[in-house]
């Protein structure tokens, strides 16, 4: 029996340390988190055994400590943990900004006795009543270790993750923040500017606000995450961003000159283009842009009917992850959407629909 101990327990680490309870239920799980609620819910869920102070004797016990803190506390950490942790004891973390701790971790000689992390797994919502034993399954999980972990305590936690239902990958620090840059951190930016501008650009009647389609939602969904957050990356990470947007705006330009010279070619290659990769990453299914199980449905506005099609699917144990009224279709086929867990409730699901006489569309 192994225990592991959670310095923060939000969105990322409560998802973590489900899904440890749900794959390893002998496991000792100890958890401090600065907000005391936090914990009382975590312990009532039975998610952990108990609750470690901010500096704790127990640390010393423990097999794995994750620090799921904003950088700056995870620093300070570092420094306390160097001095209580047991020899064979790995210290990894979850921030999507690896450069900074690793530099803490050679500065503090603690090379060999600690393995970055980061999984590609996320929400736009946080919090630990928000995490779910599901959120690491089937995504990239980045290990970024310094040069000095024994290849077998490497190996040894590389297998921890995978047990959880994650897929390990391991890489550099310095190639994760520049890849996650271009993947992770550009996104949010994107995103967050999109939003600005069309909020500047809108009338009073706010025209662009109430008609904002599919396609708009969903490129910004990401703009609620948290911007205290989203602030520490760009500082964190400012080297890496910079030189990505660097060429974003570069391409940006481009763009700007084929659609003000109407260069039909350039423009058409240009979707084409990104068509075709957007859609060879869908195909890798356990990509770290997960697959969406999604459903589109005709149904008539009328008291009952969204009640009676997840009675339907629930009666024959479909789980749905996410149902909504589709209030603009410009580019959608249904005025009602399902999202399912996987593609097998999703097939089911289409089939139970369709026998009953639904018109289900398949994205």
């Amino acid at each position: 029996m192994k225990t592991i101990a959670f310095i923060g327990l939000g969105l990322i680490g409560g998802s973590i340390a489900r899904a440890v309870r749900k794959y390893h239920p002998d496991y000792h799980i100890l958890a401090y988190a600065a907000h005391r609620e936090t914990l009382a819910e975590a312990l009532s869920a039975n998610v952990i055994d108990a609750v470690c102070e901010a500096r704790d004797e127990r640390y010393g016990s423990c097999d794995y400590i994750f620090l799921c803190a904003p950088v700056e506390y995870n620093l300070r950490y570092l420094e306390y943990l160097k001095d209580v942790i047991s020899p064979h004891c790995i210290i990894t973390d979850v921030g999507s900004v690896k450069s900074v701790i690793q530099k803490k971790v050679e500065e503090l000689h603690l090379e060999s006795r600690f393995i970055g992390g980061h999984p590609m797994a996320g929400s736009e919502k946080s919090g630990f009543s928000n995490s779910s034993d599901r959120l690491i399954e089937n995504a990239y999980y980045l290990i970024t270790p310094g040069g000095e972990n024994p290849m077998e305590e490497l190996a040894e936690f590389s297998e921890f993750i995978s047990s959880l239902g994650a897929l390990p990958m391991i890489m550099s620090p310095q190639e994760h923040d520049f890849a996650a840059a271009g993947v992770s951190h550009l996104p949010h930016i994107i995103a967050s500017a999109l939003v600005n501008l069309v909020r500047e650009l809108d009338n009073e009647e706010e025209f662009m606000k109430t008609i904002a389609a599919g396609g708009f939602r969903d490129i910004t969904r990401i703009a609620s995450s948290s911007p205290v957050m989203w602030q520490q990356i760009c500082l964190e990470n400012g080297g890496n961003i910079s030189a990505v947007l660097d060429e974003y705006i570069r391409m940006l330009v481009q763009i700007r000159c084929s659609v003000d010279n109407r260069e039909a070619d350039q423009l058409y290659q240009m979707f084409a283009d990104s068509r075709d990769y957007r859609d060879s990453i869908d195909a890798t299914v356990s990509g770290s842009i997960r697959k969406a199980y999604v459903i589109y449905i005709d149904i008539a506005d009328e008291a009952g009917g969204i009640a009676t099609i997840a009675t339907i699917l629930a009666m024959d144990n479909i789980n749905i992850k996410n149902i909504g009224i589709i209030h603009n279709r410009e580019f959608e086929q249904g005025v009602l959407k399902i999202e399912f867990y996987e593609e097998d409730a999703r097939a089911r699901g289409i089939a139970l629909l369709r026998k009953r006489n639904y018109t289900v569309y398949e994205r």
